[in-house]
């Protein structure tokens, strides 16, 4: 059995690190990297933001939807064959 265990880093909030006061729902470059491939809002554990942040950056998410600037989800593209069609 092993003995060193692999301890997790601290993920710091990249907005307090920045002193960023307002999240810009305009900047869809910056909330694209808060999203996963298929539209949804990362959590706080993956991302690291703090909850006030996390929450703003939420609300600035669901804005850009509303404005068509982010897709509200991604169609799923697969790469299968359907067995039943091809004869």
């Amino acid at each position: 059995m092993a003995e060193y265990v692999r301890q997790p880093r601290k993920k710091y909030c990249q907005f307090c690190k920045e002193n960023i006061e307002y999240i810009d729902y305009k900047d869809f470059g910056m909330l694209r990297k808060y999203m996963t491939d298929r539209g949804k809002i990362k959590p706080r554990r993956v991302t690291g933001t703090c909850t006030q942040h996390q929450h703003e950056l939420a609300v600035a998410i669901k804005r850009a939807r509303e404005m068509a600037l982010v897709p509200y989800a991604v169609p799923v593209v697969s790469n299968r064959i359907d067995r039943k069609s091809r004869g």
